[in-house]
């Protein structure tokens, strides 16, 4: 059974040839089949790019971050945001504290930046004699190492928990201030438990 067009016959006196058309290429297909191979090869780089800034999960230890975060928790975090941009008064961050990998990673929040004066008095944290009135938390009862006046050094950060009563962070001598070099990345979305939903950390 034959499929197209037939072939055309050409008579040279009294011999007949049958002349065979030429297949013609059709272009939209072609065209059709390297969009879908593009897109294809658009996702695998965008999916790898994402996976390498954003890519790193770590799950939360403790209850330290109450409520902001909870304890089994698993977050993602931005790691190339610190390239360009030093961490922020606010930022959740997650660290090894004096940068040892083989303890479990921390997550804290960045209270004092680079060239200020830390202070727990009465409860609260004052940033260079001032009262720190955004603080997250009501009251800080233990004050730890901050009781006395800090001074961070020009690449120091003073972090942490958002549940003061059970935390440890900057306020301990075996954690102290934090640079940037410990630091991970910051805590950029919380992935959800069957009791949360996925959402932007704050």
């Amino acid at each position: 059974m034959r499929i197209g067009p037939k072939p055309k016959a050409v008579s040279y006196g009294s011999l007949t040839f049958k002349r065979k058309e030429k297949k013609r290429i059709d272009f939209t297909i072609v065209y059709e089949v390297l969009t879908w191979l593009g897109g294809i090869l658009a996702a695998v780089v965008l999916g790898a790019a994402l996976t390498w800034f954003f890519g790193l999960k770590t799950n939360v230890v403790g209850t330290s971050m109450e409520p902001t975060l909870h304890h089994g928790e698993q977050v993602l975090l931005n790691r190339v945001s610190y390239q360009f941009t030093s961490p922020k008064r606010g930022d959740v961050v997650a660290f090894y504290p004096n940068g040892n990998t083989k303890t479990h990673i921390y997550i804290k929040r960045v209270i004092g930046l680079p060239g200020e004066r830390i202070k727990i008095q009465d409860g609260y944290v004052y940033i260079n004699d001032s009262r720190y009135f955004l603080d997250t938390a009501e009251i800080t009862r233990e004050a730890g190492i901050a009781e006395n006046e800090i001074a961070l050094g020009v690449d120091e950060y003073f972090v942490l928990g958002d549940n003061r009563s059970n935390t440890e962070d900057s306020r301990s001598a075996n954690i102290g201030n934090i640079t940037s070099e410990m630091i991970e990345g910051r805590v950029w979305l919380q992935l959800g438990t069957p009791s949360s939903k996925i959402r932007f950390v704050k």
